[in-house]
């Protein structure tokens, strides 16, 4: 029961794929990574005329970009005025800005089909009572968070409700949106591979300045845009201290009560959240927090402890018991100070990850800022790091 859920749709299920790189090929750029930011990357470098080479080690966002809780949410992984106090308040609402920009951009790119406006809500804790006095003093410290981060959201323009409702207390962020992340990537997949030319299965074995070696073939490039969260420090040793690799956790239920969840749900600080979809089946991850330096791990597979936890969480987002259909992991990037890298990392080579479990919309603007860097030597905004 390791298959990821979103894979189950049937525009996912019946993707056809791109060949493995058996050649040599030139390019003006090489784009490693083909999930969300990494389709960005082409994406940007089709829009300035350039001719693009992408690969990925398997298949199109079958890393993190198709495996993630598929919430487009606006802002920086963390709270907007915690993110605020450490970079600056001018930095983290510009991400804010854009993130919430490249919604639009996404929907209209893909689409009602794929890209859901439908909003999210952040509550305090979980769905239901406490069931302790420590999630009750928590529940407690969030709901004053949550104030905060209304009130600069209310004061800088950003739309923003109070949340009091059945799912429990919090805010309503109307401007976010939901997707199946893998018809996302494979969308815009198909959209660029008509000007650019996509490999899938074709891990790469070696980057230096101007090359790219991969199992079966090579690419040569003026810039090499490494777009990877998960291991990227491995694939980039010059990165590691700087990009840290976490594996997050997920899982599907059968259909539950249908509009249960009416948008992407997230509480207990973010740690745990979940979505449904329009069959009534609920998509839900979580509980890193709870078994934090088990999780620091490159591995990604699924694990007894974090899915019963997963599994207790579902039930508690369902309002009744859940039997699970798919559980899944995907490995991720986290930074010290919550900011995405992007950055030089030869001559020739940028990259850009790190994304802190948020890389659906920060990923593809970090990657829009990595081809600027490469090319144009335009250093990237303060919210991120270089």
């Amino acid at each position: 029961m390791s298959e990821v859920g979103w894979d189950a749709d049937p525009d996912v299920a019946g993707w056809a794929g791109f060949p493995a790189l058996e050649a040599e090929l030139r390019a003006d750029v090489c784009v490693v990574g083909l999930g969300g930011s990494g389709l960005a990357a082409v994406g940007e470098a089709l829009r300035r005329g350039l001719s693009v080479v992408g690969v990925d080690a398997g298949r199109v966002a079958a890393g993190a970009a198709g495996r993630n809780g598929g919430f487009l949410l606006g802002g920086p992984a963390i709270s907007v005025h915690r993110a605020g106090a450490g970079w600056g308040p001018g930095a983290a609402l510009e991400l804010y800005r854009q993130t919430l920009a490249e919604i639009g951009e996404l929907a209209g790119l893909l689409g009602p089909r794929v890209v859901r406006q439908v909003g999210s809500l952040r509550i305090a804790g979980l769905p239901g009572d406490p069931v302790d006095q420590a999630e009750q003093a928590d529940r407690q410290a969030e709901l004053a968070d949550c104030d905060e981060q209304y009130r600069v959201l209310r004061r800088h323009g950003i739309a923003v409700r109070r949340y009091d409702g059945e799912l429990g207390v919090g805010l309503f962020l109307p401007d976010d949106a939901a997707m199946n992340p893998a018809r996302r990537a494979l969308g815009l997949a198909t959209l660029y591979s008509t000007r650019a030319s996509l490999f899938e299965n074709s891990p790469v074995t070696a980057i230096s300045s101007g090359r790219v070696r991969t199992a079966g073939g090579a690419v040569s490039a003026g810039l090499v845009v490494v777009a990877v969260d998960g291991r990227l420090e491995v694939l980039l040793p010059e990165l590691a201290g700087r990009v840290r690799t976490a594996r997050l956790q997920m899982l599907a239920t059968e259909p539950v009560a249908p509009g249960r969840l009416p948008c992407p749900v997230y509480g207990r600080w973010g740690y745990d959240y979940a979505q449904q979809d329009l069959t009534g089946r609920l998509f839900v991850g979580g509980g890193r927090d709870r078994f934090v330096e088990q999780e620091w791990t490159p591995q990604s597979m699924p694990t007894a402890g974090v899915q019963a936890w997963i599994e207790r969480v579902a039930a508690r987002f369902a309002g009744a018991a859940v039997r699970v259909s798919h559980r899944w992991a995907a490995s991720v990037g986290y930074t010290a100070d919550a900011r995405p890298l992007v950055t030089q990392v030869r001559p020739g080579v940028v990259a850009c990850g790190g994304y802190n479990g948020t890389g659906n919309l920060v990923g593809p603007i970090a990657a829009r800022a990595a081809v600027a860097l490469g090319l144009d030597g335009v250093a990237p905004p303060a919210c991120f790091s270089s």
